[in-house]
């Protein structure tokens, strides 16, 4: 009996709740699984096409609430969309994820279909913030419309990335959408105080968001930069604008964080925003 699941639940035709002496409580997708099964009977290993296990008894009850609202055939493609995720980002996932991104994905499809559009403000910075998980995103929304031939939004691959991103760093949602909501800010700061308008498919602008990134986690972290006190004089000096717009930044992030962000940050950001505006590589 070891080698055997015992049926919890059948959820539709084609996925079912099992348990089993090694995994536990598992998600079963296969074509006419459910079809006819009941509490108690048996299923082999080479009855399911796919599994997964749900661990959290919270993240089971949210799962099985979810799956009558969602296609069939949707629900064997997230299978297979997380195993990608999982694989390309070589780290093992939150298993929220399961619940977010198809719950995230289904609505989005239905959007789709009803040709209503959600637009995604924080794009440009999503894609400068994390773009391995940006990428892998492109690469799931192809999945995605080659299997139901329907074309997203481009904000979407922000979306999946940010789902992404928090599935590999066990970071709520909230949180993550906070960094792009912070970096959208400062940027505008940047624009309004050094009387730019930023390219944000640039390197240079990259380069300043990925920087910024590393910012807040120290700042997060309570991590301390050493400050290069000739180079700070010399900022002070030589360019004065960008050194107040950094100042401007820091007084952002120490409202947003409720944590001090210590003078040595002004000092690099100050370099990356001479490089920002000068446009010098």
């Amino acid at each position: 009996m070891g080698d055997l699941f015992t049926v919890k639940k059948a959820l539709n035709n084609n996925v079912l709740i099992a348990e089993h002496e090694q995994y536990g409580e598992a998600v079963l997708i296969g074509k006419g699984i459910g079809f006819g099964k009941s509490k108690g009977d048996h299923l082999s290993q080479d009855a399911y096409e796919k599994m997964f296990v749900l661990k959290n008894e919270k993240e089971q009850e949210q799962y099985m609430k979810l799956l009558p609202h969602i296609d069939e055939d949707f629900i064997g493609l997230m299978n297979d969309i997380i195993h990608f995720i999982s694989s390309e980002m070589n780290l093992p996932l939150n298993e929220h994820i399961h619940i977010g991104l198809t719950d995230h994905l289904a609505f989005a499809l239905n959007r789709q279909k009803q040709g209503i559009e959600v637009k995604n403000p924080f794009l440009n910075e999503t894609k400068s913030l994390y773009p391995k998980e940006f990428a892998i995103a492109k690469e799931v929304v192809e999945m995605i419309e080659d299997r139901f031939l329907i074309r997203l939004p481009a904000g979407e691959v922000g979306f999946i990335a940010l789902h992404i991103h928090g599935a590999a760093t066990n970071k709520p949602l909230s949180e993550i959408n906070q960094y792009s909501q912070l970096i959208a800010r400062l940027t505008n700061v940047i624009e309004d105080s050094m009387k730019i308008d930023i390219d944000t498919d640039s390197v240079d602008y990259m380069r300043l968001i990925r920087h910024i990134r590393y910012t807040i986690d120290r700042v997060n972290a309570g991590e301390k930069l050493m400050e290069p006190e000739k180079i700070t004089n010399l900022l002070k000096n030589e360019y004065p604008l960008c050194y107040t717009t950094a100042w401007k930044l820091v007084k952002v992030m120490q409202q947003a964080l409720k944590k001090p962000v210590y003078e040595a940050e002004a000092v690099y950001l100050t370099m990356h925003l001479y490089r920002l505006s000068n446009k010098i590589y």
